[in-house]
């Protein structure tokens, strides 16, 4: 009789676990759900994006050149809203752990700027890094890639 009451309990508490780790994290993160993002191809394949917004960077590439292991950079790629509709980020996504970013959470006017900070930690690393960043908007195509790269040295390298 215990053990079947152990065994219940168990399996209550494994169902509230899937059911909270299955929910909706963009809403929890602050991000905007996927299915706000439109897509003006049509069936025949052309694009109609006369109102859509236009994700434009002054740059996609960044070199932090040499750098010395545990050292940890960071760099704004700055961007403008070229369209003529409200730009959403709904994510911003990176190759590796190392590289952390940090993106506007709110609606970029037409013709407004902004930035997307990187920060890329060093630590643990060495050699040539390469490291891309993705970006998922409401755009046309919806996914843009920027990139950054390092040489990761040691002190004594340095010279």
């Amino acid at each position: 009789m215990k053990m079947n009451a152990i065994i219940l309990i168990a399996a209550l508490v494994f169902a509230g676990l899937m059911q909270t780790s299955c929910g909706n994290r963009n809403a929890a993160e602050g991000l905007y759900p996927a299915d706000i993002v439109k897509n003006p191809n049509t069936a025949s394949g052309e694009a109609d994006a006369g109102d859509m917004p236009v994700l434009e960077f002054e740059k996609d590439f960044h070199d932090f050149g040499r750098i010395i292991q545990g050292e940890k950079v960071s760099y704004s790629f700055k961007f403008t809203n070229a369209g003529k509709s409200d730009l959403i980020i709904s994510k911003v996504s990176t190759s590796c752990g190392c590289t952390v970013p940090e993106f506007p959470k709110t609606p970029i006017r037409p013709g407004e700027s902004n930035k997307i900070a990187v920060k890329f930690d060093s630590e643990n690393r060495r050699g040539f890094q390469n490291k891309s960043i993705t970006i998922i908007s409401n755009t046309q195509p919806n996914s843009v890639v920027l990139r950054i790269k390092a040489q990761v040295v040691l002190p004594e390298e340095m010279n």
